[in-house]
């Protein structure tokens, strides 16, 4: 490769800057650039806010209005660039023979700016928007400036060898440019995937689940190895620093590792799936609504979200309500008079419990006599429902409700506890 002149490079950009700028038609240029902008600005903080408000209130898509949002804040641009032109058809007229160069350049880079910004509004994440947006001006106004082939030569003069391989800025700029676009690709293309796989109803939700991570997992990867090719970095070079990055996995990232496999294992042997109800060792209960990457949201009745570590459903004691099936048991005590048929009781209390709507009637709920007690014989109440999720507090309450209006038909006493007090007169003591 031929060697870059860098003091070559210098005096030129010298040379252009000095035919540029230090003239007075450059001056007055300069001058209006700054006014214009300066009035694109005081147009927009007038007009924007108002803009906003009416999208804002407007019927449309929430996406729309997102974009019609953003778009607004062009108007400084846009306003900079009707002025500039307007300025640059009045300067090159007869009466005044200006040059305009660097305003033809100021009107360029403007409707570059305009046109990138408003092509790139598809993209939802701000900070990645801005960081396209951002690149593209910059090799654009390279370009329009007629340095771009200087700059990317001074950029790849510096740099150093490893071996047969050199890597200069200009290889990292480019690798950094390839591995965002082909991660932000790989993102995109892995979200939409996980909708269509999870659209699958032939598989089970777990399956869907565990497709659509390794699904993910491999398009990142794919995306890691071609953007390093791309920018022309040899991978057996990666090779040196294999004992830096193997070090640091095991240490920075062992929890971000460690749960990813855990959540892989989860679904792999089916302990934990979505949908099922948890209850942890917290005393928090509710169902699984999400398994992610590194963590499993729990959603509780309250609507309250639990982020918990994927790894904890390994390591620690986790009741899954539905594990092997959907059916739940739920039991209940109560007390009645000794006055009452215990066979009685036990038919009308069985009875009672399969009043409410969500408990079972196959299999059938079972009551027994468990105690004599000091004021009461006491009972047992066994029943089933299938949809825990929709609460167990709430449904004991019911059945319980269902027993006392039972009870009340039927005269049955549930009795308080009462002790008998015998008060002693000592005889010894006199009046």
């Amino acid at each position: 490769m031929e060697e870059f002149d860098f003091e070559q490079y210098i005096t030129e950009m010298q040379v252009w800057a000095t035919e540029m700028f230090l003239t007075q038609a450059a001056f007055i240029q300069i001058g209006f650039i700054v006014f214009a902008l300066f009035a694109g600005y005081i147009t927009m903080k007038i007009i924007r806010p108002g803009l906003v408000e009416k999208i804002e209130g407007g019927r449309f898509p929430l996406r729309f209005r997102t974009m019609l949002a953003n778009t607004t804040k062009l108007i400084m641009p846009f306003t900079a660039l009707i002025l500039l032109f307007l300025f640059a058809q009045v300067a090159v007229a007869e009466v005044f023979n200006m040059h305009v160069t660097m305003v033809t350049v100021a009107i360029k880079l403007l409707f570059a700016w305009i046109v990138i910004r408003l092509c790139l509004q598809f993209i939802e994440n701000n900070i990645t928007r801005h960081f396209f947006a951002t690149s593209i001006w910059i090799i654009a106004a390279l370009s329009i400036m007629g340095v771009l082939g200087e700059t990317t030569a001074a950029l790849d003069a510096f740099g150093l060898s490893i071996g047969d391989f050199r890597i200069s800025a200009l290889v990292v700029l480019k690798a950094i440019l390839a591995l965002f676009v082909l991660l932000y690709i790989a993102i995109i293309g892995s979200s939409f995937a996980e909708r269509r796989i999870l659209e699958i109803k032939g598989i089970s939700r777990s399956s869907q689940v565990l497709i659509a991570k390794i699904v993910r997992v491999s398009l990142i990867v794919v995306a890691l190895l071609i953007g390093v090719s791309s920018a022309g970095i040899d991978l057996s070079v990666l090779a040196l620093f294999s004992g830096g990055i193997g070090l640091g996995i095991g240490f920075g990232l062992q929890k971000v590792i460690s749960n990813l496999l855990s959540g892989m294992m989860l679904l792999v042997d089916k302990s934990i799936k979505p949908g099922d109800v948890i209850e942890l060792e917290t005393g928090a209960f509710g169902w699984v609504d999400h398994m992610g990457a590194r963590y499993t949201e729990i959603t509780t009745r309250d609507r309250k979200s639990f982020l918990i570590p994927n790894e904890d459903f390994i390591t620690q004691k986790v009741i899954n309500w539905s594990h092997n099936t959907s059916l739940i048991r739920l039991e209940t005590s109560f007390g009645v008079d000794y006055s009452h048929n215990p066979h009685e009781v036990k038919r009308i209390a069985e009875e009672a419990a399969v009043k409410p709507d969500r408990v079972v009637k196959e299999p059938a709920p079972v009551c027994h006599l468990v105690e004599f007690g000091d004021s009461s014989m006491n009972f047992k109440l066994r029943f089933w429902i299938e949809d825990a999720e929709k609460g167990v507090t709430n449904m004991l309450g019911a059945v319980m409700l269902s027993i006392w209006d039972a009870f009340q038909e039927n005269n049955i006493k549930i009795p308080y506890p009462h002790r008998e007090v015998y008060i002693h007169k000592d005889e010894s003591t006199k009046d």
